[in-house]
């Protein structure tokens, strides 16, 4: 064999292939937003406490249905609110709520809300997640969004507790209304699911509080303390009528409006204002919290 026979029968050598460059994509800043907004959520029902808080919450209709029903096989109900529970057992749904605003779900939205950022630096997490792509800004935001949830969640809580202990313990039908009309059961659930709404909403304004307040501190008892004492404090200041020219600057003065929703038509200039006072205190206790975090030294 010739050489140039060799030659035409040996293959090219082909230059060495580079490697292809590897693209490292970076997630978006929706997919951060969201996996922040998960993990929030994910931390703030993963904690005990908060478990506790909601099964506290769930077991407030249940002791209320069991006394209620007690008192009426012993005749002692009477025809007042309790005997309109035992007479129709979606009353229950709106008295669990109504009887739960003045302590027990205030407690539960002191406690989640003045652990949102003190607890993070507590545990020396809060560092990290300042630090992280996700930035200040928006972990503020994710807090924020994970107590408004929280908020929604612990008032279905005990709406779902009375509705479901309300059909076992009593009889449900038609709903009598505060102004004295009936409208059907169907008609009722969507009002009691209202007022469920318009309470959680009412408890924005003290979750903005106790968002602050965690900015403050690094201990997480201090910040709820800090909280619910705001909270009583403003109840008292509520309860003087000397100072009634300040009361509808109180956060908790139209708590009460929910009522209305039970009326025919529903009157809606209070809860209008309930709701925008509420509103005032988010965006007031939110700035001053962001104002906080995003000046705090994390160095």
């Amino acid at each position: 064999m010739s050489q140039s026979e060799a030659t035409a029968e040996t293959p090219a050598e082909t230059p060495a292939e580079t490697p292809a460059a590897v693209v490292v994509q970076r997630p978006s800043a929706g997919r951060h937003t969201l996996a922040l907004f998960g993990s929030e959520l994910r931390l703030v029902f993963g904690r005990a406490r908060t478990q506790v808080g909601l099964g506290v919450l769930a077991a407030v209709p249940l002791l209320i249905g069991v006394a209620i029903k007690i008192a009426d096989s012993n005749g002692g109900t009477g025809d007042g609110f309790l005997g309109q529970i035992a007479g129709n057992g979606l009353f229950l749904i709106v008295g669990a709520l109504g009887l739960s605003m003045p302590f027990f779900l205030p407690t539960a939205v002191t406690v989640v809300s003045g652990e949102s950022l003190a607890g993070e630096s507590s545990l020396g997490t809060l560092r990290n997640l300042l630090t992280a792509p996700a930035g200040r800004s928006r972990l503020l935001a994710a807090k924020m969004v994970a107590l408004s949830i929280f908020c929604f969640a612990a008032t279905m809580t005990i709406w779902l507790s009375g509705l479901i202990v309300g059909f076992i313990l009593f009889p449900v039908g038609d709903v009598l209304l505060l102004s004295g009309s009936t409208v059907s059961l169907g008609e009722g659930l969507l009002r009691a699911f209202g007022i469920a709404i318009l309470i959680a909403l009412s408890l924005l304004g003290l979750a903005a509080i106790g968002l602050f307040v965690s900015s403050l501190t690094s201990t997480p008892l201090a910040a709820m303390a800090a909280t619910f004492g705001t909270f009583v404090v403003l109840g008292i200041l509520t309860a003087i009528p000397q100072l009634h020219a300040i009361h509808p600057w109180l956060l908790i003065f139209r708590w009460q409006s929910f009522a209305d929703l039970l009326r025919d038509p529903p009157y809606y200039h209070e809860i209008v204002r309930n709701l925008l006072l509420q509103a005032g205190y988010v965006a007031v206790f939110y700035s001053a919290a962001w104002a906080r975090i995003t000046s705090r030294d994390i160095t």
